[in-house]
């Protein structure tokens, strides 16, 4: 059964430089005992990046217990590599995939896709779950799995998030409420299009207003995608990294969030964003989202003091409080000696 409140769960990337990586991993601690439901972990088109992404995701695995979606893209990867990426991860006990198109390398303006690669994150679903028939043996109609197919439990995060408890696996895709490159006709076929390849449930780009997120949902079951489709959202505390997420993303910040967040004091300026951050949740929450998606860009405290504020305004649980924290009792809670 899904879970009776919001998920929560944490974007993560691996530390750009290996000096960083234990200052990285003292914050992945401190985001794991706030008790999330799952993180995810992006995943680089370089090789050194590839090798960062899994052996942190391994690590979180191993260390944490808190279920970890794998992000994965076409961008500069062969079909055959892929697969074989799919199968390495899940031999570490990965359950939970992120699939994603990609955006074109450096230097390149267009997407195209690698020779003998993938051109659309749909095709990248149904490697999934050709890989996970092959691997874990093929889902029956009556839920079951065919003779000799593994007896793992479903994936936790498809069990939260009330998706097809028969998967063993789950299949994430990216949704786009707003952005200058992304019409509102071309999404809902995209996402028709994931649906039917196999996956289980959405996750948003960045948005700024309710209406956004809403009215993508409201299309997107008028269209016939009925795939829980989870926001993520950006703690709005950072007025510069909202400004170049807006040129890579193409979704501008409003000019009322910029003016929000424009005074030279800082404690005030965290007070303001955290809680214009809260408001967006809310929104969302009464829109009808299971859950919320966090970007933390690996910081922990903006992330930490969302959960908070909505804690004091009586959001229902949708993380541990300071009290529970760190009790084993609670699946994918960090157990104390790990502290």
């Amino acid at each position: 059964m899904p879970t009776t409140r919001p998920t929560v769960s944490f974007e993560l990337y691996p530390p750009r430089r290996p000096e960083h990586g234990e200052v990285v991993w003292q914050r992945i601690l401190r985001l794991a005992e706030a008790g999330p439901d799952f993180f995810s972990v992006t995943y680089g088109a370089s090789g050194s990046s590839r090798d960062a992404s899994e052996r942190l995701v391994r690590r979180i695995l191993d260390e944490t217990g808190v279920p970890v979606i794998a992000h994965l893209t076409c961008v500069g990867t062969t079909r055959e590599e892929l697969g074989a990426l799919v199968r390495r991860l899940l031999g570490l006990g990965v359950r939970d995939f992120l699939a994603l198109r990609g955006d074109p390398p450096a230097g390149q303006s267009v997407w195209a896709p690698a020779a003998g690669g993938l051109a659309r994150s749909s095709e990248l679903v149904d490697l999934i779950r050709q890989v996970e028939a092959e691997e874990l043996g093929a889902p029956r109609a009556d839920g079951g799995r065919e003779a000799g197919a593994t007896t793992a439990e479903p994936s936790p995060v498809a069990r939260e998030l009330g998706v097809d408890p028969a998967d063993v696996v789950s299949v994430a895709v990216a949704a786009y409420p707003c952005g200058r490159s992304h019409t509102r006709e071309a999404e809902l076929a995209a996402l028709r299009e994931k649906q039917a390849a196999g996956a289980d449930f959405a996750i948003t780009q960045v948005f700024y207003d309710v209406d956004s997120y809403a009215s993508l949902v409201a299309d997107a079951r008028a269209a016939g995608v009925l795939i829980p489709i989870l926001p993520g959202i950006i703690p709005l505390t950072d007025p510069g990294r909202l400004a170049r997420l807006g040129e890579l993303t193409g979704v501008d910040v409003p000019p009322a969030l910029t003016a929000l967040l424009a005074v030279d004091d800082e404690t005030a300026r965290l007070r303001r964003g955290v809680a214009a951050t809260v408001d967006l949740v809310e929104g969302a929450l009464a829109a009808g989202a299971p859950g919320l998606h966090l970007y933390t860009f690996n910081r922990d405290r903006p992330a930490l003091d969302v959960l908070e504020a909505l804690r004091e305004r009586g959001v229902s649980n949708p993380a541990l409080p300071p009290s529970l924290r760190g009790d084993p009792a609670r699946p994918g809670a960090l157990p104390l000696e790990r502290r």
